[in-house]
């Protein structure tokens, strides 16, 4: 569904991905590029999944990750699974995910840095397009943060 935590993104959301371009354009970061992990049924697949994309980034030698997941519910295990297997290997990451008033459903000492995209009033994922896709505002947020956190483990960006 693309790099943003909505289910209805839109072919110029894709395009046009905030967090990708502000990544991609900014002098002080070097862009590894995007680990897309799939959404298995069973939860011991979803472990094995989260554990692939740690040891990954762990073998690319990544400073640090902007994890995200395209909807909410059964989907959090995914994120929370991922997010333990980074956080285990002590790299610095920030959450990106659709939260709104649903909560989220699975959570670990990992994540404890999370931007939530939720746009509409009654904090829940609507029928309409594009409503809960992430804006320049949050990509400008996680990088943010995900620069704090780094900063505070290296000492320097």
């Amino acid at each position: 569904m693309g790099v943003g935590p909505s289910t209805k993104e839109t072919t110029l959301h894709h395009f046009r991905d905030p967090l990708i371009n502000l990544i991609a354009e900014d002098p002080s970061i070097d862009f590894l590029g995007v680990v897309i992990g799939g959404i298995p049924d069973r939860n011991v697949d979803k472990k094995f999944t989260g554990e692939r994309i740690g040891a990954w980034l762990e073998a690319m030698r990544c400073d640090g990750a902007i994890v995200s997941e395209d909807s909410w519910g059964n989907s959090n295990v995914d994120l929370a699974a991922a997010m333990e297997a980074i956080g285990r290997r002590d790299i610095p990451q920030v959450g990106m995910v659709f939260q709104g008033t649903q909560g989220i459903v699975d959570q670990n000492e990992y994540m404890d840095t999370m931007v939530d995209t939720n746009h509409s009033e009654s904090g829940t994922e609507t029928n309409i397009v594009a409503e809960n896709c992430m804006t320049l505002a949050e990509a400008k947020k996680c990088v943010a943060l995900l620069k704090l956190k780094m900063s505070r483990k290296y000492g320097h960006l």
